[in-house]
């Protein structure tokens, strides 16, 4: 933290102290007018959001909010960064994955601004034997190289040790990730990697390759399966120390398998949730490190990707929008090494132009936005140090669980981990579903005349093991079924709006029922009659006022004119005619659902 000189000067030293009960009576003050008749600690939790895991951010953070010591930069518990200098000298390391053997990206990347690669190696990814033409042109003395291989960590390891020899590395040279991670591979597949070289990379490494690791800790698998960000550090500690018992049960000291080990965490559009996210895993492993005896080779390495999870197929060009914000957290939670996912991602093999915007978006962030020359520039907020010190109480409860299972292993074998993920994706779908986590251009503000963005199909990745989550499915499932139709009939299903009143009146229901029905593939008619607008059903929309005046004949019109199902846009009420209703925080994919099967819509 900044220590400020003593010049005589108290910042708002001249103003009374204000009682945190003041602020409070105040708020509620305000909620009283809302209908809302609360007092004191009531009013300020009623402005409380509710978080996965147990966590709540309040409206208010202030001193009294008291958190550890994040201690500095470079020390333990390595809150505020895992060096000193933190990014300070030349940003974090920009790696960008590749999945196929194209030689001329991988060339790009290189001279456009990417650090480092990140290579998909074997199943799903580039030929091992492929490997050294990947490579061809590229330093490997300069540009460092991550593998991911799953169950040929093995062979794919040794071929990159043989460019190395071959092309003259010198041993302290190489610097990269072997990528070795049986867990990690079985989380994803469901198939046990016996044969996994784990021990005898890891001391090759530590003995001979200063700048190489050996293993991966790859939380994705449990992020991707839709774990809150409490279940990701848990598991990712789990698979550490089963990997740190592994290494020491064959020899290695703790100091030389920490250093063999590389973590690998989502970051979301969530910037908060993220910086609070790595600096708790940070200091969790610190805590490990700590309790081994070894407390000084706590600095946990940490490879940062954009979440696959927060992806979308439709408008993906609002993906750029929630990379950025992702990337801007890694960089601010103090991450090493950063992979920004092309905007593309979840369509399939990103083109250069997706590739171009997803490197430039690190380095916007370090050389014009500067991001990089702070150190932990979240410490110190209240808010922050809070958010980081309640995750990591989290982390480390479910981490022991996974302990008290039996370890990793044993937890991924016995379907614990697997049910309660699920579980908390369950309840995260339901928030989706009722858009009270809303997904632009998806859930809210779809468009539905946007031209499809078509990708070359990536390779299908090894699966079998944990599900791969998406927060558009159930939308994107929606929409499909929409398409289908409309490939088949040449319209889509249309839905009559039929505004009542002044546009004074009605304008915010219409539009928030357009936004509604537009999620699920089906067009809103606003124009003519309901006889010409080519719908089956109808939606009213008013004011509370209007509907009270207007509603049961309006809705009475429609069926006569031969609306199939009349909605009203509002709150439920006591309304003749009128079918159903929609409103905030309806379940928006149940309605949709059921719409399109009443409208004939093939699943």
């Amino acid at each position: 933290m900044t220590v400020l000189p003593d010049d005589g000067l108290e910042l708002a030293g001249e103003f009374p102290d204000v009682p945190h009960e003041q602020w409070q009576r105040l708020v509620a003050g305000v909620l009283r007018k809302s209908g809302k008749d609360v007092e004191g600690a009531e009013a300020e939790e009623a402005l409380s959001t509710a978080l996965e895991d147990g966590l709540r951010t309040r409206p208010l953070y202030t001193a009294r909010d008291a958190s550890p010591e994040p201690g500095l930069p470079g020390f333990a518990p390595f809150v505020r960064g895992g060096r000193a200098e933190g990014n300070t000298v030349g940003g974090w390391d920009v790696r960008q994955r590749h999945t196929t053997a194209d030689h001329d990206a991988v060339l790009a990347d290189l001279e456009n601004g990417v650090t480092s690669l990140w290579l998909t190696v074997g199943e799903g990814g580039i030929p091992v034997a492929g490997l050294g033409r990947v490579l061809d042109g590229v330093y490997l003395d300069l540009a460092p190289v991550v593998l991911d291989a799953g169950a040929d960590a093995g062979p794919a390891a040794r071929e990159l040790l043989k460019l190395y020899e071959e092309r003259g590395v010198a041993r302290e040279a190489a610097r990269g990730n072997l990528g070795v991670d049986p867990l990690g591979y079985e989380a994803r597949t469901g198939q046990r990697d016996e044969a996994a070289p784990t021990a005898e990379l890891a001391r090759l490494c530590a003995e001979e390759y200063p700048g190489l690791r050996a293993l991966t800790v790859d939380a994705l698998p449990y992020h991707e399966a839709g774990g809150s960000a409490a279940q990701e550090l848990g598991a990712s500690l789990a698979t550490a120390v089963a990997y740190l018992r592994e290494l020491t049960g064959a020899g290695l000291s703790v100091e030389q398998a920490c250093g063999q080990l590389e973590f690998r965490y989502a970051a979301t559009a969530d910037q908060f949730l993220t910086i609070a996210k790595l600096r708790a895993a940070r200091r969790l492993w610190a805590r490990v490190a700590e309790v081994c005896g070894a407390p000084r080779a706590g600095a946990q390495r940490q490879h940062v990707v954009t979440s696959p999870v927060m992806m979308t197929r439709r408008d993906p060009w609002v993906n750029m929008l929630r990379t950025t914000i992702a990337t801007l957290a890694a960089g601010a939670g103090g991450a090493d090494a950063v992979t920004v996912l092309p905007f593309d991602h979840a369509l399939g093999l990103p083109d250069g132009f997706a590739r171009r915007i997803a490197r430039n978006t690190s380095t916007i962030l370090i050389e014009e936005s500067h991001l990089a020359r702070v150190i932990d520039p979240a410490g110190g907020s209240w808010y922050v140090e809070r958010l980081t010190d309640e995750l990591a109480h989290a982390g480390w409860e479910f981490f022991q669980r996974v302990e008290r299972l039996g370890g990793m292993a044993a937890a991924l074998r016995s379907g614990d981990v697997e049910r309660d993920l699920a579980e908390t994706w369950r309840a995260r779908s339901a928030k989706l579903a009722k858009r009270r986590e809303p997904v632009t251009g998806v859930s809210e503000f779809p468009f539905l005349a946007e031209k499809p963005v078509v990708r070359e199909s990536a390779p299908e990745q090894p699966s079998g093991g944990l599900p791969r989550v998406r927060r558009d499915e159930a939308f994107e499932a929606l929409r499909a079924r929409s398409d289908a139709h409309l490939a088949a009939t040449g319209s889509r299903p249309r839905i009559y709006l039929a505004a009542l009143g002044p546009a004074a009146a009605h304008t915010a229901r219409l539009t928030f029922a357009s936004n509604l029905f537009q999620a699920g593939g089906i067009e809103p008619v606003t124009e003519g009659t309901f006889a010409d607008s080519g719908a089956s059903e109808a939606v009213l929309c008013s004011s509370d006022a209007l509907y009270e005046e207007q509603a049961a004949a309006r809705a009475a019109e429609l069926k006569e004119a031969g609306a199939s199902h009349v909605f009203l846009a509002g709150r439920p009420g006591e309304y003749p005619g009128v079918d159903a209703y929609v409103f905030a925080g309806c379940d928006a994919v149940a309605v949709l659902s059921a719409t399109l099967d009443r409208m004939g819509v093939a699943r």
